[in-house]
């Protein structure tokens, strides 16, 4: 059996992969799990089911290669009923499903979702785990008990020390415990890495298109496909009991248009929880604003401040340089300090831990 070094060997001698210490110091704990994953189950009426391997919990800066590693393992694991999923998508989906499961009269609505991912897969792959909402902070530890019971295996990415998830929540005593279960079912594995190669895609580049056009456009996709690979899936936010929808994301890179964000409803909370819930946005179509659609133009100052103060890469194409956005009726003076701040955030070191 191949081993999962020796594939991550193969990808930098081909010149897919370059050599990063740091990625190469976390590839013996993929390997551990990937060997236990792969050893045929030996099946008997009298046979005990193998212990299951610990899982992982990968944290480190932004860019360092988390999800890259973390899908390339998954990618490998063959017939192994595998999931690699965002973390707040599938706490999504866990939300639903009991909700669904309450509808039937249980009394626990927890114990049968986590038996049916329990039956659906060996092993989960969460990325960019980080609790920020009290319902499921109150949830994720009975749900993970039941689903490490169950021997399913976990690997997860993070920015956060296991200590640091859910950091001053309402009744984080509570969540307390389920960091001592994470440590107590998870490797956890700094990696330490002086590169960026979110920055480094990006390096050069520019992230301001101007104008609206087709060259524009064409300019937003190949940035895109080149940080994603073009692969994308809606993430839902709940945000005080609405959804906040960006409809493409994968690895912490969101991509939407500006009416989807500024032409909606939405506030301060929503934009924050935009601004924590990634770490590049891309902004198609941000139109001239003005007096004609000055409530976008207001929601677009709030999301810009909450996208500067979290230090969120910013993509986007506009109908004119940012000093242009805005240049008659009401605002145009608050304005200034959103087009300086948009201009800040086009340095090439922007977002930068």
């Amino acid at each position: 059996m191949t081993s999962f070094t020796a594939l991550y060997d193969q990808m930098i001698a081909d010149g897919t992969l370059r050599a990063d210490a740091a990625q190469q110091a976390a590839l013996p704990e993929f390997d551990r799990i990937r060997s236990a994953l792969l050893e045929p189950v030996k099946k008997g009426f009298f046979r005990k089911a193998p212990e299951p391997p610990k899982g992982l919990y990968l944290w480190g800066g932004v860019g360092r290669g988390k999800s890259m590693l973390m899908d390339m393992f998954v990618g490998t694991l063959g017939d192994v009923p595998a999931r690699r999923v965002h973390f707040h998508a599938f706490m999504q989906e866990i939300h639903a499903a009991m909700h669904e499961a309450r509808k039937t009269g249980v009394d626990d609505a927890i114990a049968p979702v986590a038996a049916a991912v329990s039956k659906s897969v060996r092993l989960l792959a969460f990325d960019e785990m980080q609790i920020t909402d009290i319902t499921d902070a109150m949830i994720v530890g009975r749900l993970f008990q039941a689903l490490f019971a169950d021997g399913v295996v976990v690997i997860t990415t993070s920015n956060r020390i296991p200590d640091d998830l859910y950091k001053h929540g309402l009744n984080r005593d509570l969540f307390v415990p389920f960091i001592e279960l994470i440590k107590e079912k998870m490797t956890i594995h700094e990696l330490v890495s002086p590169t960026d190669y979110r920055q480094d895609r990006l390096a050069g580049s520019p992230v301001y298109f101007t104008p609206h056009n087709a060259e524009s456009r064409e300019a937003m996709d190949a940035v895109w496909h080149d940080l994603t690979g073009g692969e994308a899936a809606p993430l839902t936010l709940r945000v005080k009991g609405r959804d906040v929808i960006l409809p493409l994301f994968r690895n912490s890179i969101a991509r939407t248009k500006f009416h989807a964000l500024c032409g909606q409803p939405l506030g301060p909370a929503d934009f924050l929880a935009v601004a924590e819930a990634v770490k590049v946005l891309m902004i198609d179509d941000i139109p001239s604003l003005g007096r004609s659609n000055f409530n976008e133009a207001k929601r677009f100052v709030t999301l810009i401040d909450a996208l500067y103060e979290a230090r969120v890469r910013l993509i986007c194409s506009a109908a004119a340089q940012p000093e242009m956005l805005y240049l008659e009726g009401e605002g145009t003076f608050e304005f200034e300090r959103t087009a300086s701040r948009l201009r800040e955030m086009q340095s090439e070191d922007w977002g930068k831990s």
